[in-house]
């Protein structure tokens, strides 16, 4: 299809529209109420009255990470999507909502540039959507796809995991309050830094909506309803089929791995620089279900881990990961991702050295 300005694409009816954005929103609503708001308003009342959300992901019911090997791989493999399964089948069906029944030009006058609006609009979805990384992404590919500022969508990207409302409230009833605090702080200069470095490494013909592109499915009015239920449903395999089967072996090689990613003699340091660099690293490489990193936090320095590298992994782990950076993939240039990695390890790195200098404990 040519590409046509917007100022000369054909008249759409404003009730077709309406109705593609209105679909769209109705399925975030009652998808997120069923699959996080619900769940996590529950939950909330159950870390305040028992200070733990379970046992933490990384160990299962073993005391030590498990030696590097198919059992490990597929433990954790079957943990994590069992946790995460319903969140990415709405990420999904939100993603190819976002490709074809959100009018272009909508999203444009939202997250078209990089500026004060298009953060407060994004600060909003990430606040809204509670979700991982990884379930975060296929959305944050559709709204690349439709030309959403590239600064914008990566401020939402890491902004859902890392300022999750309900993963603050989580750290504060379970591991302390200063502790959250300094999550939501550091958090928020992540974010902003991830941003930023999106928005600077993103060529300028790629940074912001562009005028000259084909319009959305729903904006289309040669497309006949069913014609725009078929590129939906086109969008939906696209996601499945670019997206599953790598995510699986990521995770899977992930979870193998795991030995080497948190080794023993992890537990065996109080602290210092180089055991708080080690956990941000691996933090920021690794992948975790929404909200495990305080099961995760609490079980290492109960094991001995020091407030530092602690919080470093309280940072990291939920902002980024090798699998969501596989599944928002074409949505940014190679180099975006390792800069935020960057940051997010710096970020991590900060935030244990401020939580060692504060004397606060997990």
């Amino acid at each position: 299809m040519a590409a046509v300005s917007v100022l000369e694409r054909p008249a759409v009816s404003r009730a077709r529209l309406a109705a593609g954005i209105a679909l769209t929103i109705v399925v975030a609503i009652a998808g997120l109420y069923l699959v996080k708001w619900s769940p996590y308003y529950a939950k909330s009342f159950s870390a305040a009255a028992h200070h733990s959300l379970g046992a933490s992901i990384l160990t299962g019911k073993e005391t030590a990470v498990p030696a590097v090997g198919w059992p490990a791989a597929w433990q954790y493999a079957r943990a994590y999507f069992l946790a995460i399964w319903q969140a990415l089948v709405l990420a999904l069906l939100l993603g190819a909502c976002v490709q074809v029944l959100v009018p272009r030009a909508w999203i444009a006058r939202r997250l078209g540039t990089f500026g004060a609006g298009s953060a407060m609009v994004a600060g909003a979805l990430s606040v809204a959507g509670m979700m991982c990384t990884c379930c975060t992404a296929p959305v944050v590919v559709g709204l690349r796809k439709q030309r959403a500022s590239a600064g914008a969508v990566m401020a939402m990207f890491v902004a859902t995991p890392t300022l999750n409302p309900a993963v603050l409230l989580f750290i504060g009833f379970v591991l302390s309050w200063p502790l959250a605090g300094l999550r939501l702080a550091v958090g928020l200069a992540v974010v902003a830094a991830a941003a930023w470095l999106a928005h600077v490494l993103t060529p300028p013909g790629e940074r912001d909506v562009d005028a000259a592109v084909a319009p959305a499915p729903i904006e289309d009015p040669a497309l006949r309803p069913a014609h725009v239920v078929s590129a939906w449903l086109g969008a939906l395999w696209w996601e499945i089929r670019t997206i599953l089967p790598g995510y699986v072996v990521i995770v899977l090689l992930l979870g193998a791995a795991r030995a080497w990613l948190f080794p023993a003699g992890l537990l065996l340091h109080a602290g210092g620089v180089g055991v708080t660099i080690l956990a941000a690293v691996a933090g920021t490489l690794f992948v975790i279900p929404t909200g495990a990193e305080v099961p995760i936090v609490q079980s290492l320095a109960a094991s001995g881990l020091g407030i530092a590298p602690a919080t470093a992994l309280l940072i990291a782990l939920p902002a980024i990961s090798l699998p969501s950076i596989f599944i928002a993939r074409t949505g940014f240039r190679p180099v975006v991702f390792a800069a935020v990695a960057g940051a997010v390890a710096l970020g991590a790195v900060v935030a244990g050295a401020l939580a060692a200098a504060l004397h606060l404990a997990a």
